[in-house]
């Protein structure tokens, strides 16, 4: 049986392999909120970072006025951000990140698909679920690129609100990678005092942390909205950290890993925080307003409303039970109103923690 220094010493063998980066070419795909934000942090330590734009038109626009929308109009992009529209300057990229919504992932990943180096280390930056296929980023990944990209993926996933991030606040997050020795390498290129980086080889638990902590954190500001009190309000995040663990050890997850950055981390600081786009939703429903008003008032992309249903997909595949996870679904497909969710709720019985 192969031991955990047997396992440190493959590891390090891998990572000898790689390459000395000592100017790596940075390349961030998607100009969300995230994948912008993503850019100024990581382009104060390097000496040039490329933003990719879907069109020759948007890139014209950032170009010209350095300043994302999405992001605010008091933080313009730094000199050292080489914005361009998708194209064969990715095949020179050491590292490529790719932060847009969940639902549009696949597209992306097609359009920048025949400009991929192979050697290219790729990071998803994405959290949430494909509605369609209910599949994980990393899974996407693999499906389009070819298993032979696996060793060269991890996620990063955590408690990364953009503008905390943006604002040089402290923040932590954690790298995954199958192949620990990428998470490793992805390390030294993006870690820095304002922006910590941890590595995890869990991919799948990160993943899921990330993207089914965004359900919750809908259900805490309806408990919110409500004004449901405290001690409510944490036993729903509470019980909904249960639900997030149960359904990702069911998939294969390693249950210590919810318990970290990824899990109960980035749970904290989108259940707390106004600044996440799940709080305004939760709180309009809350208001009593409708949900398909709410998505076409957005801006940005909520990924709690699309992730919720995958969420119950897999509960069903798993055999498992969600309930709070159920009930938040109910609320969004129009099934139950939240009143009736939370007294379905409320009548269950009791059961051993």
């Amino acid at each position: 049986m192969k031991t955990f220094n047997d396992y440190l010493t493959e590891q390090n063998e891998k990572l000898a392999k790689f390459k000395d980066i000592s100017k790596p070419k940075i390349g961030i795909i998607g100009t969300t909120s995230w994948g912008t934000a993503l850019s100024l942090t990581i382009a104060r330590n390097h000496e040039n970072l490329m933003l990719f734009c879907r069109s020759i038109t948007e890139a014209k626009q950032l170009n010209k006025h350095r300043v994302n929308p999405r992001l605010g109009k008091n933080i313009k992009l730094s000199k050292n951000i080489i914005i361009s529209h998708v194209n064969d300057k990715i095949r020179e990229l050491d590292l490529i990140i790719i932060a847009v919504p969940s639902q549009s992932f696949r597209e992306n990943i097609l359009q920048i698909k025949n400009y991929l180096n192979p050697k290219t280390l790729i990071v998803s930056a994405t959290k949430g679920l494909e509605s369609n296929t209910y599949k994980r980023m990393s899974e996407i990944l693999e499906e389009e690129l070819g298993t032979s990209i696996s060793d060269n993926v991890c996620v990063l996933s955590g408690p990364n609100l953009a503008l905390e991030v943006v604002n040089q606040k402290h923040s932590s997050t954690v790298l995954a990678s199958k192949n620990i020795s990428t998470a490793i390498q992805v390390q030294k290129i993006i870690n820095s005092k304002e922006f910590r980086a941890y590595t995890n080889s869990d991919i799948i638990g990160v993943e899921l942390g990330g993207a089914l902590k965004n359900i919750i954190a809908l259900g805490a500001e309806i408990c919110d909205g409500l004004e449901v009190g405290d001690n409510a309000k944490a036993a729903f995040i509470t019980r909904g950290l249960k639900e997030i663990t149960r359904l990702s050890i069911s998939a294969g997850a390693n249950p210590e890993t919810l318990s970290g950055l990824s899990g109960l981390g980035d749970l904290i600081a989108t259940c707390s925080s106004t600044l996440s786009r799940n709080h305004s939703v939760g709180e309009k429903l809350a208001q009593g307003i409708d949900i398909d008003k709410i998505k076409q008032s957005m801006i940005h992309v909520a990924e709690g409303i699309e992730t919720t249903s995958v969420a119950v997909e897999l509960a069903k595949k798993y055999n498992i039970e969600i309930p709070i996870i159920s009930g938040i679904n109910s609320i969004i497909k129009k099934e139950f109103s939240i009143t009736k969710a939370i007294s379905k709720l409320l009548d269950r019985n009791p059961v051993h923690e």
